[in-house]
């Protein structure tokens, strides 16, 4: 790697680190750390057993996911190496957001020998999966509890961001349209002559990563084995709300959380973990202690304790497995021969 890229990365590290620590301060401002301290020393740490526990079958199950999503490639991954890279893309996503997923390609790819240009295509489809499924627990959620989903996007979003920022700028009714006109014009524009823009790089990339996610989508259809495959995904998410509801029982200020009310904090969470942060430092603990204040009653301090214990406690299960994973993908340098489909 060469000075340029060094100073580059090293930039990028720099400038999400600062906005996790912005991040951090914003949620802990508000408290005594003597407070959060006490209920971390009386907090039930056997929950956080049968957390990390359906931790690990969610990582499991999404591994042999994305062993189903390469078969179609012509490959044959074995599992272990797939739920090894899988885990190294975590690790990885501590440095750089979002770096994991190329990582994990790379990772596989190289051991597989499969090119990794094809193994992009792959996540894209997978994030645009979980997306998916995110948004669907959302409108369930809303539909189910509006008045306390509405409440805690006016307190937590809506107005913080009106009154610190909005009010700064301060934009007539009339500009907000043309502003809004104007993306739609672009947008049909860039579809009118997506055939010359191609030609410029910018372009071009953006159009292969809309086409990569379309023809995903497409390939999905057909899997050979798509019940599987939406087994996988039910099985992946039902694994991350146990593994978030079991933690409401370390407090006993949550231990009154239902199952289904726990869902709110796991889609907040999920989104809070997609803001580029390193792991979601800062925003997840500003955003589910907010939502657990809002919608469950619980003091901030407590909804804080809670952010920790379930944050860091994945964090370090996903540091020992990664870097377990590395170990044994990378440690002796050795690779398999490529194992097509024939």
């Amino acid at each position: 790697m060469n000075f340029r890229k060094l100073a580059i990365q090293t930039l990028k590290f720099l400038g999400f680190l600062a906005v996790g620590i912005f991040l951090l301060w914003l949620a802990f401002r508000d408290i005594k750390f003597r407070d959060l301290e006490q209920n971390l020393k009386e907090a039930n740490y056997f929950w956080l057993i049968p957390s990390i526990f359906f931790s690990l079958l969610a990582f499991i199950l999404r591994a042999r996911r994305w062993q189903l999503l390469v078969y179609p490639l012509g490959y044959r991954p074995t599992f272990w190496h797939t739920f090894h890279a899988l885990m190294i893309g975590y690790l990885a996503n501590m440095a750089l957001p979002r770096i994991g997923e190329i990582t994990r390609c790379v990772s596989l790819g190289k051991k597989e020998k499969i090119a990794v240009d094809k193994l992009l295509g792959t996540v894209i489809i997978e994030r645009t999966i979980d997306f998916i499924s995110v948004l669907a627990f959302l409108i369930l959620i809303i539909v189910t509890s509006q008045s306390l989903i509405r409440e805690f996007l006016r307190q937590s979003i809506f107005a913080p961001f009106r009154d610190k920022v909005l009010s700064y700028i301060n934009i007539p009714l009339f500009l907000w349209i043309a502003i809004i006109a104007s993306v739609f014009i672009l947008l049909f524009l860039m579809i009118r002559y997506r055939k010359k823009l191609r030609k410029i790089r910018f372009f071009s990339k953006l159009f292969d990563v809309i086409k990569g996610v379309i023809s995903g989508l497409k390939t999905i259809t057909n899997l050979d084995r798509k019940w599987e495959f939406i087994f996988l995904t039910v099985g992946i998410w039902l694994s991350y709300a146990v593994m978030t509801w079991v933690v409401v029982f370390c407090l006993k200020s949550t231990s009154h959380i239902t199952f289904w009310n726990s869902l709110i904090v796991l889609v907040v969470g999920g989104l809070a973990m997609s803001v580029p942060v390193q792991s979601g430092f800062g925003a997840f603990h500003y955003a589910v202690s907010r939502v657990l204040v809002v919608m469950q009653g619980v003091t901030l301090v407590d909804g804080l304790t809670f952010a920790v214990l379930s944050h860091e406690s994945q964090i370090v299960f996903e540091i020992i497995i990664g870097v377990i994973s590395v170990y044994i993908m990378h440690g002796n340098n050795k690779t398999k021969e490529p194992a097509e489909i024939k």
